[in-house]
């Protein structure tokens, strides 16, 4: 998820989440694995020659603002939005809730999660640990049901994903969602494009970075657009506020600028796929702060597993009868 992300995002990542996390194809792409998703530099490097500029780096042009930056560690609940209806007359950063006319039920339906980072974390699977939890709607980019609860894990390297009692009956436990998957770095905003539309959707009381990829999964396109259809291709973004403000917890911190949100393109509503209609997804935080993940009620859960003996996830592709 960046997926980015796989919570951030990230899987996030980011995010990531997402389509964007579905693998991607061509001569360029030959000799990925196909668990190892694109995320554009956000979570890894592959492949990192489909973006436009070199190593997925965008620098900032005169007048836009300067790159935000995690905190070291930080925890988060978010409500989770997943609009479904009229998602191109109200594209996100959303402030709080989608906007009227836009009605809860009948436009999109908002569920709840966390995420918890850790940058600091140091195992044998590398640098860096994060954890997205999804309270009984799973992340919805892929093509199944998503009325279930599942975390996605980074330790390192190695991203996990976990389900619970009320999983479909032909899930694991765990699976191994990806051996290439890490935490975004602090600095991954410098993987995006600044969107000056996105910003000024919300005033520009955000700085928005994102961008949609073409059919092939090129980005090739600033911000959300109203114009794309769901088959053009994928979008993801992060906003962040504009005005650095002071943690909620660590009051000797000094100001910064907050995460605001995560939105994304999930998996759309296809006659061939009608479920978890989820063109359009947005993750907004609601207590981030600068506090610490206690690793014994987040990822301790999979930290003594070995990645080479799970089962590898299945998750982009529906069970056969």
């Amino acid at each position: 998820m960046v997926w980015t992300g796989l919570r951030i995002r990230w899987l996030f990542v980011a995010i990531a989440v997402l389509r964007m996390l579905s693998p991607t194809g061509g001569a360029a792409a030959a000799d990925i694995p196909g668990d190892v998703f694109p995320t554009y530099g956000v979570h890894n490097d592959a492949p990192t020659d489909l973006c436009a500029q070199a190593n997925c780096l965008y620098p900032r042009a005169k007048g836009e603002p300067s790159d935000p930056i995690y905190p070291e560690f930080w925890s988060s609940h978010w409500v989770m939005y997943r609009v479904f209806n009229h998602f191109k007359d109200y594209p996100p950063p959303y402030d709080g809730k989608p906007p009227l006319p836009l009605k809860e039920g009948e436009d999109y339906q908002a569920t709840w999660g966390a995420s918890y980072y850790d940058s600091t974390w140091v195992g044998p699977t590398g640098n860096g640990a994060m954890e997205e939890d999804y309270e009984k709607a799973c992340l919805p980019i892929f093509p199944i049901p998503n009325n279930y609860s599942c975390s996605v894990i980074s330790l390192g390297s190695v991203a996990y994903f976990i389900t619970y009692d009320d999983r479909p009956a032909w899930m694991p436990t765990v699976c191994l969602f990806s051996p290439r998957n890490p935490p975004p770095p602090r600095d991954f905003v410098k993987h995006l494009p600044y969107s000056s539309a996105d910003s000024g959707r919300l005033g520009n009381r955000v700085q928005a970075y994102g961008f949609w990829t073409n059919a092939d999964g090129k980005p090739v396109q600033v911000g959300v657009s109203p114009d794309r259809t769901d088959e053009q291709g994928v979008m993801f973004g992060y906003a962040f506020d504009s005005k650095p403000t002071p943690d909620r917890v660590n009051h000797s911190a000094l100001p910064y600028r907050h995460p605001h949100s995560f939105y994304f393109s999930g998996m759309p509503y296809l006659p061939q796929v009608p479920l978890p209609n989820a063109p359009i997804i947005s993750q907004n935080y609601t207590d981030f702060a600068m506090v610490k993940p206690d690793p014994a009620i987040t990822w301790a859960k999979v930290a003594g597993l070995d990645p080479a003996k799970l089962p590898k996830c299945q998750l982009f592709k529906p069970p056969r009868n």
